[in-house]
C-alpha cells in the first residue's frame, strides 16, 4: 500500500516507467496477463484505482479530477521521468484526463476502448442519472448479482467465450459494493468533464487500440482520430471491449512497439 493505492509492480525500477490503469469493476490484477511480457522492457505499474480493489482512499478520490490527483501525487513519490501510460475503458478516460492535465508527466498515452466522454450536456445529465440508477441497484442487489448482469451485456459476448472469464468473473465478484458504487457515481462517464474539446492540444503521442467487434467504441475511436489527425489507431481482429484479454499478445505487441518508437520524448 503506498499512499493509499494498492499497486502491482513489474521489472527493473531503472527501467522506463509504465502505469496501467483498469477499467471499471477492475484491479491491477487484470495486467498480470501482460506484465511479465512488459516489464522486459518497462518497469510496469498497476494500481487498483479508487472504489476497486485493495486501494483505501478518501471518498474525494472517486472522481476524475480526485483520483487525478491523488495519482500524480503518489507518482511523484515513485518516478522522476515521465511515464508510458496505458488505460483500459474507465482507465483510458482517466488517462485521457491525466495526459491533457498533466502532460509534462506523460511520454506517451495508449488508450484501449476509451472515450473522451459525452460532449452533450443533455447526454451527460441522462447518463448521470443511468449511473446513479446503477449504483443504487448495485448497493440493493450487492456486487455477485451486479456483476453477472453487467457481463451479461452484448458488448462482452466475445469475452464471455475466454479460457479466463470465469476467473475474472469471480475477481469482479469480491469487490465491495460501496466502492463500485462510489466510482459509478464520481468517474463514470456523466460526472466526467468532456474531454472532446482538448483533444486537438494533446501533447503525448497517443494511440487508441479497439477491439473488431466492439463497434461502439471503433465508432469513439475513428472521431477520436479525427479531432487528433497524429493519433495511431489500431484495429484488433478477434477481439471486442477487453482486448488486452481476447488478444493479449497483439496488446503486448502493440504497446511494447508504440512505447518504445524513438519519436517519443526521451525520460
Amino acid at each position: 500500500m503506498s499512499g493509499g493505492f494498492h499497486v502491482r509492480t513489474a521489472g527493473d525500477p531503472a527501467l522506463p516507467p509504465l502505469l496501467c490503469l483498469h477499467g471499471f469493476l477492475g484491479s491491477g490484477e487484470d495486467f498480470t496477463g501482460l506484465m511479465p511480457a512488459l516489464a522486459e522492457r518497462f518497469h510496469v505499474l498497476a494500481p487498483d484505482l479508487p472504489g476497486h480493489g485493495r486501494s483505501r482512499l478518501p471518498a474525494e478520490a472517486c472522481t476524475m479530477a480526485g483520483c487525478a490527483a491523488a495519482l500524480m501525487a503518489w507518482l511523484g513519490q515513485q518516478v522522476n521521468s515521465p511515464v508510458c501510460l496505458y488505460g483500459y475503458s474507465m482507465g483510458g478516460r482517466l488517462a485521457l484526463y491525466l495526459a491533457l492535465h498533466y502532460p509534462e508527466r506523460f511520454q506517451a498515452l495508449a488508450l484501449e476502448s476509451a472515450s473522451p466522454g459525452l460532449d452533450d450536456e443533455r447526454a451527460r445529465a441522462a447518463r448521470r442519472q443511468h449511473d446513479e440508477a446503477l449504483a443504487a441497484r448495485l448497493e440493493a442487489e450487492g456486487t455477485p448479482a451486479f456483476v453477472a448482469a453487467w457481463y451479461a451485456q452484448p458488448m462482452f459476448q466475445s469475452l464471455r467465450g475466454q479460457p479466463g472469464f470465469a476467473a475474472l468473473l469471480a475477481r469482479r465478484q469480491r469487490q465491495a459494493a460501496a466502492g463500485l458504487a462510489a466510482s459509478l457515481r464520481g468517474m463514470g462517464t456523466g460526472s466526467q468533464p468532456s474531454l472532446w474539446s482538448a483533444l486537438p492540444s494533446l501533447s503525448p503521442p497517443v494511440m487508441a487500440i479497439v477491439g473488431e467487434h466492439d463497434a461502439k467504441f471503433r465508432e469513439i475511436a475513428a472521431q477520436m482520430s479525427a479531432c487528433h489527425p497524429r493519433m495511431e489507431l489500431r484495429v484488433v481482429p478477434g477481439a471486442g471491449h477487453n482486448v488486452h484479454m481476447e488478444q493479449g499478445a497483439t496488446v503486448i505487441a502493440c504497446l511494447q512497439g508504440f512505447f518504445s518508437q524513438g519519436r517519443h520524448r526521451d525520460p
